[in-house]
């Protein structure tokens, strides 16, 4: 018997009549995971897409909002400035923003600044100023800083003086 002969001999107790069934069913399992497997992978997939498609369109319309926000501020004010402040409420997830700009021309901050608070939804390019404060010079928008409150910054005391 040369070794290639010997390499593929039959294993004792499975004889030519058996091999058929016996390897269905080791075949039939097989399949059914694949077939699970594949669903699951086809449902993540599926997930991650939809998952992607509502943050791209989220993300728009936060881009969208925000450029109504400056060109809120800019028609609000009468200035044209480039260089404003936009913070957005991460907190509570609203469409509340603040804006924040120079009330007259120089760096940033380097004047007084005028901050209106936005609210609503984008119309004809722009958003409602639902009220503001002012803050003195070289001073970041934090509660202690600001003052002379109008509209809703007033009712929700937003400002210390």
């Amino acid at each position: 018997m040369s070794a290639s002969e010997h390499s593929f001999q039959r294993g004792a107790g499975v004889s030519r009549g058996d091999a058929p069934a016996a390897l269905g069913r080791e075949e039939r399992p097989s399949r059914r995971l694949r077939l699970l497997e594949s669903i699951v992978l086809v449902a993540a997939a599926l997930l991650l897409g939809v998952a992607t498609v509502n943050d791209v369109v989220r993300q728009t319309h936060i881009n969208h909002r925000l450029v109504a926000d400056l060109r809120t501020w800019r028609a609000y004010t009468g200035h044209d400035y480039r260089r404003l402040s936009a913070s957005q409420d991460f907190r509570h997830h609203t469409t509340r923003e603040v804006v924040c700009g120079n009330t007259s021309p120089g760096p940033p901050k380097a004047r007084v600044q005028l901050c209106l608070l936005i609210t609503g939804p984008v119309s004809r390019g722009r958003r409602t100023v639902s009220g503001g404060w002012y803050l003195p010079p070289h001073r970041e928008n934090l509660t202690g800083y600001r003052y002379a409150c109008f509209g809703h910054a007033v009712a929700e005391r937003t400002c210390p003086r």
